[in-house]
């Protein structure tokens, strides 16, 4: 997650990878999708505290 580059293995300390993917696609696009579900649920969070 630190370089933002897909890595294949044990490269990166586990702190800074996510996964496993089952796809090179999957992986490349996972920073994104994990940006908007923190997003969402933050804005669900802040809802339910209505």
């Amino acid at each position: 997650m630190k370089t933002g580059q897909v890595e294949r293995g044990y490269q990166s300390p586990s702190v800074d990878r996510a996964g496993p993917f089952a796809t090179e696609a999957e992986a490349t696009h996972a920073l994104d999708k994990m940006r908007a579900n923190s997003r969402k649920w933050a804005e669900e969070e802040e809802a339910d505290d209505r």
